[in-house]
């Protein structure tokens, strides 16, 4: 998409969107919430949707290498992604995935499944209709080059392996999972080589993106960080 495009796009729409990517455990969804409360926007999380796909398709012992498979059952699914006061909600078929699908399992399958251009086309085009209106915080892994290329803002949001890991086993601890911190760093390797090399929509910076890396930062930094970029550029 050249420049002129991208303007046109955003002048079109009814609100601005703002994307934010990065790798897993680089804090990208709790800013993407904390920034969405601070600028009343809603948030969308695009992660969560092919948790809940990748799982669905689990418990269905479908095929992901089978193309035809794929295309039918993503012709068929009713994903349903409600966001109320800031907590997104996830269901399909009837079936709420939102807290089954936060677990190491579901994430490298979700890694999976998410390479898949059947999985992908879908979930882009639902992805679009849900931020259609704009007012929106948008993030993902590929928000910024591929589903919001026109994004008024782009932020790209990272942190050392080691760092993520050590964010996502205090997680997992709080939850009662027991996890060794070697294994889920292990894991963020596998999962950033595996997502950073997909042949479909791959994770990486947008040219026009914004990076952020959060290793030595807090929370409420980045944040500020943030609001002081968007300020600076005066899309508000």
């Amino acid at each position: 998409m050249n420049q002129k495009s991208k303007i046109e796009n955003r002048k079109s729409r009814p609100g601005h969107i703002i994307a934010i990517d990065g790798p897993a455990g680089s804090g990208k969804s709790t800013l993407a919430k904390l920034l969405a409360k601070e600028l009343a926007y809603t948030y969308i999380d695009t992660g969560a949707m092919y948790r809940a796909v990748a799982l669905k398709m689990h418990e269905l012992v479908i095929d992901i290498e089978d193309t035809n498979v794929l295309k039918d059952f993503c012709s068929k699914i009713n994903l349903c992604f409600e966001n109320k006061n800031g907590i997104n909600r996830i269901s399909i078929d009837g079936d709420d995935y939102s807290e089954k699908i936060r677990t190491s399992f579901v994430s490298q399958l979700s890694s999976k499944v998410s390479s898949k251009k059947a999985v992908r086309d879908a979930m882009v085009r639902l992805q679009r209709l849900l931020a259609a209106k704009g007012s929106v915080i948008m993030e993902g892994r590929d928000i910024g080059t591929v589903v919001f290329p026109d994004a008024d803002i782009k932020f790209y949001i990272d942190a050392s392996p080691e760092v993520r890991g050590k964010r996502r086993h205090s997680e997992l601890q709080e939850k009662g999972q027991d996890v060794s911190l070697e294994k889920i760093i292990e894991d963020e390797k596998k999962r950033d080589l595996m997502d950073s090399t997909r042949e479909h929509a791959p994770l990486k910076k947008a040219d026009d993106a914004v990076y952020i890396d959060t290793s030595d930062m807090t929370i409420r930094e980045v944040v500020a960080k943030m609001l002081e970029i968007i300020k600076q550029r005066k899309i508000f």
